[in-house]
């Protein structure tokens, strides 16, 4: 790439695993935008960088990503100094990009490369954003099922609509990742980041690829935790749901001890039976330890926020120089 050539597409990557196939994603990926650059206007002021952010995870990722960088000066490489997560690891990229239009894949070759042409058509419409929507997806039963209970409830606590088809691939208009990268929040999830800064948003169907290598690094403690965090921060609906369920039991107690009064006015009251005490000591207690417990949640997050840590750590980068 020469001096003052304008960078038309940024691709950022984070790669955790599949490491066998990154020399295939990026050779896919260079024939697949050079043709998109090759039918635009003013191509010899145009070209792309590919962004892998290495996450941290099994194998020797960074070192394939710096012989990938060594062969294509427009492959560029960050690592962190940890594994902070998949979002993390986007909003790491996201941060350095200089793309007019930026594309945000996975580096497992499920989000195939072949479909970016047709997703990038549809900003001719005037569309800032163009979200794949995975028309029959690969992934096994456990993961389709566990993503759309996930997505359901997520959409019913924030009050915002979410396709479990839909996951991070698309491409953005750079006011769109400027919009993004100035959000401050400390709990990552590039889905409802996105929706949350709005802009003329499209989703068109694409395929979704099988996958060739390794297994998903979402394991399902892992993902658990993510769904818990997004939740938290993301959605206050939990607390209005735990007010709601108090002020409920508030009221049925009442009646129930109108009841026992009329009950006992009337003569009717003999000794009660120890089961019935029991349960309702052991509900309403575990009723108030949950709602202290969930309360207390949102107190941890709060306390994470104030401590006004780095969302990611840049141990080191290659054909880069960071903007941060």
């Amino acid at each position: 790439m020469t001096e003052g050539d304008e960078i038309f597409f940024s691709v950022v990557i984070p790669v955790y695993g599949s490491l066998n196939l990154l020399p295939e994603l990026v050779e896919r990926l260079s024939n697949t935008l050079s043709s998109i650059v090759a039918l635009s206007e003013k191509t010899d002021q145009k070209q792309y960088e590919i962004i892998l952010v290495d996450d941290c995870g099994p194998g020797e990722a960074w070192m394939i990503i710096q012989n990938l960088a060594k062969q294509f000066q427009y492959v560029k490489g960050i690592k962190l100094s940890r594994n902070f997560g998949q979002h993390y690891a986007i909003s790491a990229g996201l941060d350095n990009v200089s793309g007019e239009w930026t594309i945000v894949m996975d580096c497992d070759l499920q989000d195939l490369p072949e479909e970016i042409p047709a997703m990038f058509a549809k900003t001719k419409d005037g569309f800032d954003i163009v979200l794949g929507q995975r028309i029959n997806r690969t992934d096994n039963f456990i993961k389709k099922s566990f993503s759309k209970l996930f997505y359901a409830t997520l959409s019913y606590l924030s009050g915002l609509e979410y396709d479990p088809s839909i996951a991070n691939f698309g491409v953005y208009n750079r006011e769109v990742i400027n919009a993004v990268t100035g959000l401050k929040e400390k709990i990552r999830f590039f889905p409802s980041m996105v929706k949350w800064v709005g802009f003329k948003s499209i989703s068109i169907g694409i395929k979704h690829g099988e996958r060739k290598d390794g297994e998903s690094g979402y394991s399902f403690n892992k993902l658990i935790n993510l769904a818990l965090d997004i939740m938290l921060a993301y959605s206050d609906k939990p607390l209005r749901l735990a007010v709601k369920l108090g002020l409920t039991i508030s009221i049925i107690s009442m009646l129930l001890i109108l009841i026992t009064i009329i009950r006992y006015a009337l003569g009717l009251i003999y000794v009660e039976g120890y089961f019935s005490i029991i349960l309702s000591v052991w509900f309403l207690g575990g009723l108030i330890i949950f709602i202290l417990g969930m309360v207390g949640l949102y107190i941890g997050k709060t306390f994470e926020g104030v401590k006004n840590r780095p969302i990611y750590i840049i141990d080191e980068t290659t054909n880069l120089d960071t903007q941060n």
